[in-house]
Order: C-alpha cells, then structure tokens, then sequence
C-alpha cells in the first residue's frame, strides 16, 4: 500500500504571509491547509469552497477551478498532491499577498456548512476499549464478542441528519422499555449521550460489484473530519436487537466543517493497533504490510462539555475525555477495504464513521456511558454541578489535533452542538 509521504510541504519552517497561521497553537498553519464549504454571513447564493488558513479562509477559485469538494475529491491523490503544493506555494510567497488577500475571509465572518454533500454514511465499530467497556455494561461474562476480532463491525446510518458544527441538537423522542416493564413508553431520551469519532471522507469511489484491495485502499480516503455520533441510549437498548442502532442514532451525527487531507497527516502516520497474541490475524484481504507498519494515525480526539450554568458562570468546557485514535483495533484502510469487499460501491463524499475512540486509561473513555459505567458513577463538572448523561442546554464540544517533534502541529476545529430540549 503506498501511504502519502511527508514533503517540504510539511516543513516546520513554513511561514506563511496570513500572519495568525503563524502563531503558535493555530489549528491551520500553513501545514495543514484543509478544505471546507463556506459563504459570508448574510450573502446568498450557492456556498463555495474555500481553504482554512490561520483565522482566514481562502476562496478556492484563487487557485483551482474547483466546482465543490465532492468534485475534487473524486480526482484522485494526484491532483489532491498537486493542489497542495500549489497552495502551500501561494500562502507562503510574499509576491502573493497582494493577489490574493482580497480572496481572504475572516472566519468569524463566515457561514460554514458541512464540507461535502453526503450520499451513504456508514458507522463502524474499531475500538476494542470501547466495545468492552460497553460489552461490560450489557454482557458481563462475554464483554467482547467473538466476530469483533475478525471483522471490522459497522451499521448504516443516516446521512440527511448530518449537521455541520454549531448546529443545536432537539433531544430525541423514542420508545424505551423500563427495566421490569411490561410495554415499552414513548418519550424525550433521558440517557443522551455523545460519541467521539473521527470521519473518513471518500474520495474517488469504486464501481459496483468490484471491490476495492486493501492495497489500494487508502487513495480512496480524501481526508478526515471530527465527528460527534450522538446517542440516545434508552432508545437504543430497547430497539438495537435484532438489527441494530435506527432512531437511538438518527437524529443527529454533528461534523467539524474542515476535511483535513490525508497528504496533511503524512507525518502523523502510525503503526497498526499491537493486537494481544491469543488474538487472531486479519484476514488476507485485511492485511497488508505496509498498513500494518504505518496505516494509523496519531490523531488526538478531546471532548468537553459546557453547561448552561458553566456559561452563565464565565466557566470554561471541562474536558472529559482525551484518546489517540491509533489506539482503535481497524485501520481506515481496512474498514474501506471491507466495506466494498461484498462489491458495495463507494462514492465521492460518503462518509465512514471510526466508531468510539476509547483508550485503555481512565480518563480516555469516548462515551459517557462509558465514563460514568452506566450512569452509576455522575462525572463530576466546574461549579459543582455532575453528569451521568446529557441535559439540556449542555454544550458538547470535540477537538482534535496532531503533533509530532520535527512537524508543526495541525488541528481540526471544533464539533459543537448545544443539546435542545424536545419538541412537543
């Protein structure tokens, strides 16, 4: 499998003439340059693509005659490498500035928007943390289930409730059974719940019927977005036996608005998950020695929680989690390579799910379910408030960043969402 390769784009020595990718911190240096959907606030119109740079964003026209994103993340790694060097070019040249400074935005003056038009979006399941940790809630005895070893779990989600960052989340309705009941109720979740994840972006898809190898996998991911998968947990104990997560899960899955690319996370790249030795080996479609040396990532995944009480009290998000998505046991390339191994065909845009990213210390836990062992043990909060799930008004927030010695760190954003109470 050939994985992109670190180059002088990547140079810690880059600066760049947008003086606040400079400044020491910034989630988009000159490093990482990634990509979203944007329009001014209160223009109208179709929203147009554009390149986060420090505080500003980049019109992409200035560059490329790119239509969207899902246009140009059909064309492949090629032009992906190409069109990097030509921006890490311009936003480093001083003779540019004068061109291109009024192509420049300032994001606070920008309306965001979810950074591709989603066609299919599949959830996958990869850490063996979280899955045991959940098993231990559920199945005592048996915590991990036997198939989660060999194949990479995943269920198909909804791709029309995929909301861009800072977009409110309405407290689910659904039905949910009492434990002892003898008929389900219906009504507003009362176990609402956050999950940590990463999104995987397709690029170029594959036709139907042919499956795409492992070793070619990774030239169909564009690039990689945060992504809240938010959960009702009442509702999906009552309903996810015999099929799976549906309205536990539908309501809302909140992304951050910039795709950083697989070419910025060249540097970042990681060894496979260590998998203990009683444990079997992938399948041989699931294999590849190349993936195995280096296909993760060291992708930092933080969420914080902000409560209505916080904010009126000038309090900052407390953080409740911090874990390495190389700690999950899949690799992105082996959840595409399995995905389209039935022949499923994967398009331009579709979005594919980490699942949970749970580490194995205290503290790594990317679920509240997790964090608070059911709902036993409430997490305590700034102000003396506590949490076991979700209430209204409590803001979440992801964050997500990468840094190595020798490389500038880059970041993701934020995904945020302000829990609403229900409708009704």
């Amino acid at each position: 499998m050939k994985l992109p390769e670190p180059d002088r784009t990547h140079s810690p020595a880059l600066q760049s003439w947008v003086e606040s990718a400079n400044v020491p911190g910034c989630d988009f240096p000159v490093q990482n340059l990634p990509f979203g959907t944007f329009r001014p606030k209160g223009a109208k119109g179709a929203p147009r693509p554009g390149v986060a740079i420090g505080d500003r964003i980049l019109e992409l026209s200035a560059i490329s005659p790119q239509k969207d994103l899902n246009e140009l993340a059909a064309q492949g790694r090629s032009t992906w490498k190409a069109l990097r060097k030509a921006l890490s070019r311009a936003l480093t040249d001083p003779k540019q500035a004068r061109h291109l400074a009024r192509r420049l935005l300032p994001m606070k003056k920008a309306e965001l928007f979810v950074p591709v038009a989603i066609g299919d979006y599949t959830d996958f399941y990869t850490s063996s943390f979280h899955a045991t940790n959940i098993g231990r809630l559920f199945r005592p005895d048996n915590p991990l289930l036997p198939n989660f070893q060999w194949i990479p779990i995943g269920y198909h989600g909804r791709a029309s409730s995929v909301v861009v960052s800072g977009t409110p989340v309405v407290r689910p309705h659904g039905q949910t059974m009492a434990a002892g009941g003898g008929a389900p109720a219906f009504g507003p979740s009362r176990r609402l719940d956050y999950e940590a994840e990463l999104g995987f972006v397709i690029g170029p898809g594959n036709a139907l019927g042919r499956p795409i190898p492992i070793a070619r996998a990774i030239d169909h991911v564009f690039g990689v977005v945060l992504l809240n998968d938010w959960s009702a947990r009442d509702l999906q104990a009552w309903e996810y036996q015999p099929l799976g997560p549906f309205l536990a899960k539908s309501f809302a899955t909140t992304v951050s608005p910039w795709i950083v690319t697989m070419e910025a996370l060249a540097p970042f790249q990681a060894p496979a998950f260590a998998r203990p030795e009683a444990d079997p080996r992938p399948l041989p479609y699931l294999s590849d020695a190349d993936d195995e040396a280096r296909g993760h990532f060291e992708i930092q995944v933080e969420m914080y929680l902000g409560s209505a009480k916080m904010r009126a009290q000038k309090l900052a998000p407390h953080r409740l989690s911090a874990a390495s998505y190389a700690s999950c046991y899949w690799t992105p390339a082996q959840i595409v390579a399995h995905h389209a191994s039935n022949g499923c065909n994967l398009r331009p845009g579709d979005l594919l799910g980490s699942g949970t990213i749970s580490g194995p210390e205290e503290g790594s836990q990317g679920a509240l379910i997790e964090r608070t062992r059911g709902g036993k043990q409430p997490v305590p909060l700034p102000g003396g408030e506590a949490r076991t799930f979700l209430e209204d008004g409590d803001e979440v927030i992801e964050r997500g960043s990468c840094a190595r010695d020798g490389f500038a760190r880059i970041g993701f954003g934020e995904a945020s969402g302000v829990v609403r109470p229900a409708l009704g």
